[in-house]
């Protein structure tokens, strides 16, 4: 069963797709998938495009009930891009995704720079029990030496629509360089973190991916030869993410009480 549902995310309204497995009710790993950022104009509607497609898979096929949901800024959900924001909005998708009947605990999964909202997220909530983050920045220091730039950007890339966004521009430029993925790695360990990464990446370097599993240091990492940034198109890292959310299943029926 598939269905769109909407969900607060403090003040907001967000939009997302629902794919919980067919068959009698009964409790299930749950997932919540992270777009990344547009990186064309007019993008913003459609950074989710091939998410909900991906959530069907898993839980047709893996039996997961997983959430893909559009972050703030990104239409049909409601608000303005900021970095603060998504990482707020990847809390509110989780404690949704929590609230329905058939999950029992929940992972994380996040493509770009929505892997590496992931991993904070899951870093400030215990009992989020992983995540799986495809080509995910190091940190935003990129974005925070060019916050005008990225601000411009995100008015072309339609995830920013007020004119007068955002009102204080100070707290949201800080905010670029507040939130770093490998002090989270740090935080999230010893829960288990899988980082996939292109070796054709042209986005974000390698080099980011094997800083990340050093901070966590107990995290697996898989580079694929030839791949992209955008990995959410490329069937060997989703075959990777099949096998690893294999493992987590059995690590969840082992703590499921008998």
């Amino acid at each position: 069963m598939t269905v769109e549902i909407r969900f607060p995310s403090g003040d907001l309204e967000l939009v997302g797709h629902l794919a919980v497995p067919p068959g009698a009710h009964q409790v299930r790993p749950g997932i919540v998938l992270c777009h990344g950022f547009p990186s064309l104009a007019g993008a913003g509607a459609a950074v989710m495009s091939t998410l909900p497609a991906l959530a069907d898979r898993l839980a047709i096929s893996q039996g997961w009930v997983a959430l893909a949901f559009a972050a703030r800024g990104c239409r049909p959900s409601q608000g303005e891009f900021s970095l603060a924001g998504w990482l707020a909005d990847v809390a509110a998708a989780v404690a949704e995704l929590r609230r329905h009947p058939d999950v029992g605990d929940v992972w994380l999964a996040g493509f770009g720079r929505g892997g590496a909202l992931a991993i904070c997220a899951a870093a400030r909530d215990e009992s989020v029990r992983g995540v799986v983050a495809f080509a995910p920045p190091a940190d935003f220091d990129d974005w925070a030496s060019q916050p005008r730039r990225l601000l411009e950007f995100g008015r072309r890339a339609a995830v920013v629509h007020d004119p007068n966004f955002p009102r204080n521009f100070d707290q949201w430029s800080t905010e670029l360089r507040a939130i770093r993925t490998v002090e989270c790695a740090a935080l999230l360990h010893p829960r288990p973190l899988m980082v996939i990464h292109g070796l054709a990446d042209a986005d974000v370097p390698v080099f980011d991916a094997r800083a990340i599993v050093d901070a966590h240091t107990a995290a697996e990492l898989r580079v694929i030869p030839g791949a992209s940034h955008d990995l959410r198109l490329d069937p060997r890292a989703i075959a990777v993410l099949v096998g690893w959310l294999d493992r987590q299943w059995n690590e969840f029926q082992t703590r499921r009480p008998r």
